[in-house]
């Protein structure tokens, strides 16, 4: 039940407020998993140092989740939403070594049997996955 005084058809006063609450969800993942609540520092361009790296860190994994994370070849549910905190320990935290095999180079993780296919198809996907804009780099003369 949604009580308001806007006056709008009750599909269009639902979507409203349904982006409002994704929204609550960004902020709430940007102060508890990217450190966005430690932000206030005493010099002004720290501040501004530290509030753009963890932007460009949150629009990365951002980008990571919608390209690579929302696919059929990854997971049975598309329209799962990992926080930063679950791709960590499904992603990130894993033990690993690096071999030579001649002139390259191999990461050896230790994957559980159980989760080799899932992480497989992470690989595959990434390595197809095309980003949204060009980039050109801008050198400063």
């Amino acid at each position: 039940m949604i009580v308001t005084n806007i006056d709008l058809p009750a599909a269009e006063l639902w979507r409203l407020y349904r982006g409002r609450a994704d929204c609550e969800n960004r902020i709430k993942e940007l102060k508890y998993d990217f450190g966005g609540d430690s932000l206030n520092l005493k010099n002004f361009w720290a501040t501004e140092a530290a509030l753009l790296t963890v932007m460009m860190a949150y629009n990365l994994m951002s980008l990571f989740r919608q390209g690579v994370m929302r696919s059929n070849t990854v997971s049975d549910k598309p329209d799962v939403q990992h926080t930063l905190k679950t791709l960590r320990y499904k992603l990130f935290a894993k033990a690993a070594y690096i071999t030579n095999d001649g002139r390259k180079k191999i990461i050896n993780m230790a994957v559980a049997m159980q989760h080799r296919e899932w992480f497989e198809g992470l690989w595959d996907k990434s390595k197809s996955f095309d980003l949204p804009v060009k980039f050109k780099p801008v050198f400063s003369p």
